[in-house]
């Protein structure tokens, strides 16, 4: 892979995004944060990532909100959107998954799964 893939990483808790763009970026992507729903659809407008990692409970906008405004606008569809989240009720999967998100992983995740998703969508991208 020569060119970096950038992701959208959407996640308000510190800890998590950290370790997470880490791993990410030992791949050899390029992770931007977003600590919030609003923040983070300024950043796909502005920034068109291949795939972005959305946590549902959010700041500001909610995860649900975010995943509508991207999958029903004709230029971000086809970004893929990873959903991960502590909600692990069947129904807020369902409702992740109707509004427009590819997956719904729930916490705590093994971060090797999580990545092996990931690089399972960007190869599907080329």
């Amino acid at each position: 892979m020569t060119d970096k893939k950038q992701l959208l990483l959407v996640e308000d808790d510190l800890y998590s995004s950290e370790t997470l763009k880490f791993a990410l970026e030992a791949k050899g992507h390029e992770v931007i944060i977003a600590t919030n729903g609003k923040d983070a659809l300024t950043l796909v407008r502005e920034k068109h990532p291949q795939l972005i990692i959305l946590d549902i409970m959010l700041p500001k906008m909610d995860g649900y909100h975010f995943c509508r405004l991207v999958k029903f606008d004709a230029r971000f569809k086809h970004i893929p959107v990873i959903i991960v989240s502590s909600k692990i009720q069947e129904a807020d999967m369902k409702l992740g998954l109707a509004c427009g998100g590819n997956e719904y992983i729930t916490k705590p995740y093994d971060i090797n799964n999580l990545i092996s998703l990931v690089e399972r969508y960007l190869n599907s991208l080329n």
